[in-house]
Formats: C-alpha cells, sequence, structure tokens
C-alpha cells in the first residue's frame, strides 16, 4: 500500500468496480465488499477497535506466512465481528470514504504508529501495508476487477 504505483493500481481498481458486480465466491455483495473494507481500514488507522483475540495467526510464523506468503482461501476466511459493522449506504459515499481511509493510511508511512491487529496482533506499519494490500486485492477479485 505504501508503493505508489500499487496504491494507484488498488485506487484504479476500486474505481472500476460497479455495485451491481458480480462475486465470484462469497456472500457478500459490491456495497457490502465497501463497507467492509472501510471498517478494516478505520480499525487499520486506529479509528475503530476491535477486540484482539487469541489464536494461531499471532504466531510469528504463521502470521508471516499468511500476510507474505500463502494464498488467501476464497471464502473461509471470517475476520473479526468488528470489520462487518457498517451497512453500505449510498454507493459513491462508500467508495468516496474508502479512497479517504486509503489516503491517510498512506500519509501515516510505515514508520508511523499503527494499532494491535485483532488476529495477528502486533504489526509494524510495513505489515500493515501489505497485509492491507493483499486484503484489498482478494476482496476486489473476488468481484472481478
Amino acid at each position: 500500500m505504501f508503493d505508489k504505483a500499487s496504491q494507484a493500481q488498488l485506487i484504479d481498481r476500486i474505481h472500476r468496480l460497479r455495485p451491481d458486480a458480480s462475486r465470484r465466491w462469497g456472500r457478500m455483495t459490491a456495497p457490502q465488499m465497501i463497507a467492509h473494507l472501510n471498517d478494516q481500514m478505520r480499525h487499520t488507522l486506529g479509528d475503530a477497535s476491535a477486540a484482539g483475540r487469541p489464536g494461531p495467526l499471532r504466531n510469528p510464523l504463521i502470521r508471516y506466512l499468511v500476510i507474505y506468503c500463502l494464498p488467501w482461501p476464497r471464502g473461509r476466511i471470517k475476520g473479526p465481528p468488528e470489520a462487518f459493522v457498517s451497512k453500505p449506504t449510498m454507493w459513491e459515499a462508500d467508495v468516496a470514504t474508502l479512497i479517504e481511509l486509503v489516503n491517510r493510511f498512506v500519509a501515516r508511512g510505515p514508520a508511523g504508529e499503527w494499532p494491535d491487529h485483532a488476529l495477528f496482533g502486533r504489526m509494524t506499519g510495513k505489515r500493515w501495508g501489505v497485509f492491507c494490500h493483499k486484503h484489498f486485492n482478494h476482496h476486489l477479485t473476488q468481484f472481478g476487477v
């Protein structure tokens, strides 16, 4: 997410997404997915809290493999409930909010202060950047963009 070219590509893909896009897997609609990414970014930025949960993803080796190496299974990952709080409102407004959150994220930079992830625990800015990019890519691919 901190690489300018990657950031521009993700934002372009977000703009190409349509509210009526068909999903390739999972249960969310495109508007629900945008609301979900907004919730995740609010957690990432520390605007919203998410209770830490124990589990194998807190193991440094497993965390590294999941964030950097392994493909995410389609339709089998369950994020923390706090990442599914918001309901879609107006498409354009929800997309604009997501772009604003991405810009805030990038402006903080990898050396900024970052909260713990609810499932992965302590995360550096660099790791948050890779995680967010992978998460966005997963969901944008889910909807064919």
